[in-house]
């Protein structure tokens, strides 16, 4: 009896040993993953703060390698010494920064709407379009990403031209709905048939309308999805570069446009190009952490039904 318990201790020990070796081995891939992805935001924040000499000699940490200086955020005015005085590039950042704000926001949401309505009717009807049925139609949406945006350069050139739209809001607005919309449509068609069809069928029995059971029941289930599709979109229409290059000039460009010119024939200022990429991406790092849980929900939806 007593060689019994022993032998079951022994294995118990023998069990929580290679459950705690599984376990540190697990987190230690986790951790090195995270250092992998943050680094880049690392690289960049910390080449916002040195001089050309330690971006040159590829220093890494501040105080150790080199000592921090503010002058990739002095270029831009947005140094404590600068930031309560008038600054020409300042404000030509805020002006760059509020056209992608509006244009990535605007055009995220109505691809969101569009998409969810025209995701929920594929989803949740049967539809035929000389031989086209649901799946054709799904795929019809999903193949305008497979051309590359210079290959509808031109057509889009002369269309913005004719209808002038050519450096506004409203035309990056409009083409940036068009880029994102098939992305959303799939993911939100995948949310709505992971939603049991039971649900509506209850709703519509208590007398609600297939609007009323829409809005009432299916949208607060797949918001999670919605959440992941908006944020995608926004992360897609805000670091856009190709159309907001070609189509505006002035008064609609955009930050990634204002990134790319910090190159010259004088090379590259690459503290100044850091201090702006951060202030671009600091945005969508504070709405990925404020949405975390609705983006894991949105993402792992329709995986287990």
């Amino acid at each position: 009896m007593k060689e019994q318990i022993f032998r079951d201790s022994d294995g118990d020990a023998s069990f929580r040993a290679r459950r705690l070796a599984g376990r540190t081995v697990i987190y230690l891939l986790l951790i090195a993953w995270a250092i992998v992805c943050l680094f880049p935001i690392y690289w960049t924040v910390t080449t916002s703060f040195k001089i050309a000499p330690n971006v040159m000699k590829g220093a890494l940490i501040p105080w150790v390698d080199y000592q921090p200086a503010w002058l990739g955020w002095r270029s831009l005015g947005l140094s404590p010494d600068t930031i309560g005085a008038e600054s020409t590039v300042r404000s030509e950042f805020l002006k760059r920064f509020f056209n992608s704000a509006i244009a990535a926001v605007a055009s995220s949401t109505i691809a969101v709407i569009l998409g969810s309505l025209a995701a929920y009717g594929l989803s949740r009807f049967s539809y035929r379009f000389t031989f086209m049925k649901n799946a054709d139609i799904s795929f019809f949406f999903l193949s305008q990403l497979i051309l590359p945006p210079v290959v509808l350069a031109l057509p889009f050139l002369v269309l913005y031209k004719e209808l002038a739209l050519l450096d506004t809001q409203i035309g990056l607005i409009l083409l940036y709905t068009l880029t994102v919309l098939p992305i959303v449509i799939w993911i939100m068609r995948d949310q709505f048939e992971s939603i049991p069809t039971e649900l509506e069928e209850a709703a519509l029995v208590d007398g609600l309308s297939i609007w009323g059971a829409f809005f009432s029941v299916i949208l607060p289930i797949a918001l999670p999805g919605m959440v992941a599709a908006f944020i995608l979109s926004l992360v897609l229409t805000w670091n856009e570069y190709f159309f907001a290059a070609l189509l505006t000039s002035t008064h609609a460009n955009t930050l990634p446009v204002m990134v790319a010119s910090q190159t010259g024939s004088q090379g590259i200022n690459w503290w100044a190009m850091a201090a702006l990429s951060f202030a671009a991406i600091l945005p969508l790092i504070v709405i990925g952490v404020l949405l975390e849980r609705y983006l894991i929900k949105g993402m792992t939806a329709g995986a287990v039904k």
